[in-house]
């Protein structure tokens, strides 16, 4: 059953709702959001990233997934692992690994870091929260099984009154979400984002399409304006050159079409966190700050931070 624990009053969240969807509207329609996927595509490897912010969260984080911001609050999913996913010797009933166990959470909380409300969603095996997604009224949430070809329920979260609805299903694990502001459309990826799926807002399929990128496998996905989003993720490398168990993380950014569902541009990102996690391991999103790209991450689990980082040698011209 989907439970739902609310730590602030609601009176006092309909008005800083209500702020945010102001200021999220006219952001959505300012120069910044303009030029964001031109300054994107000056990234490079040699573009020099410095932290301008380390914000510690005062609550456990368990291993989070997506991130936006509204206004002056983030709205963050995570997955609270109770029991992992072991895989198979062989794939059984077409399953790779056992479904595990855990809470899928949306957690809301201030730019000190202190949680404001922590909302529990998905039912039984499904738990696992991905990307989400807001569309101006809903923060779209996908919650799928721990594990590759499985299912998912996709929510939509009113940010006002913060009542869960169940949009709609799918027989896939969608592990991220977008709301196309132009087309009205939902964009989706699977586990490891090697397919994107498209949908309306009720849930009817339009469209299914292979991801010809294999660079990385996003994990959090933003709109960016201009009918185009922003995807952060890693992929896992094997590490030879030591007796390191652990692989290596390679991290990147992808600038995505989101009508043509092709990558327009991508790039490593290599700073690190500090439990040693590629910066776009899970949720991730940028904003433009001025000549430059300013990006957000949470890529540690459980005891974690908001790092923010902005870009020095953009030298974007007007």
């Amino acid at each position: 059953m989907r439970k739902i624990v609310f730590t602030v009053t609601a009176t006092l969240l309909i008005g800083v709702a209500s702020t945010a969807l102001a200021m999220h509207q006219s952001n959505s329609i300012s120069a910044k959001e303009q030029i964001l996927d031109d300054q994107f595509q000056q990234l490079s490897r040699n573009t020099k990233w410095q932290q301008k912010e380390k914000i510690h969260l005062q609550f456990n984080a368990y291993h989070p997934q997506g991130m936006t911001r509204i206004g002056d609050l983030y709205y963050m999913s995570s997955v609270e692992i109770i029991e992992k996913p072991v895989k198979y010797d062989q794939p059984r009933d077409g399953y790779d690994r056992t479904p595990g166990k855990g809470v899928g959470h949306l957690f809301v909380f201030n730019k000190e870091g202190k949680l404001l409300k922590d909302i529990q969603l998905g039912e039984g095996m499904i738990y696992h929260p991905g990307g989400i997604a807001f569309d101006g009224k809903y923060i779209w949430v996908p919650v799928a099984e721990y594990r590759p070809n499985s299912h998912s329920i996709i929510y939509k979260v009113n940010y006002e009154t913060m009542k869960v609805e169940e949009a709609f299903r799918v027989n896939d694990h969608i592990g991220g979400m977008v709301h196309d502001a132009q087309s009205g459309k939902l964009i989706g990826v699977s586990w490891g984002s090697r397919k994107f799926y498209e949908w309306d807002e009720k849930g009817q399929q339009m469209r299914v399409k292979v991801n010809s990128s294999h660079f990385i496998d996003y994990q959090d996905c933003e709109g960016v304006g201009q009918g185009k989003m922003v995807c952060g993720g890693i992929s896992e490398l094997p590490n030879p050159a030591t007796e390191y168990t652990k692989p290596y993380e390679l991290g990147g950014l992808a600038l995505i079409d989101m009508k043509k569902l092709n990558t327009i541009h991508e790039v490593p990102f290599m700073e690190f966190s500090p439990q040693g996690h590629v910066m776009t391991r899970n949720p991730v999103f940028l904003e433009n700050a001025g000549d430059e790209l300013r990006l957000y991450a949470v890529p540690d689990d459980d005891d974690a931070y908001l790092l923010v980082y902005e870009t020095t040698n953009l030298n974007y011209k007007k």
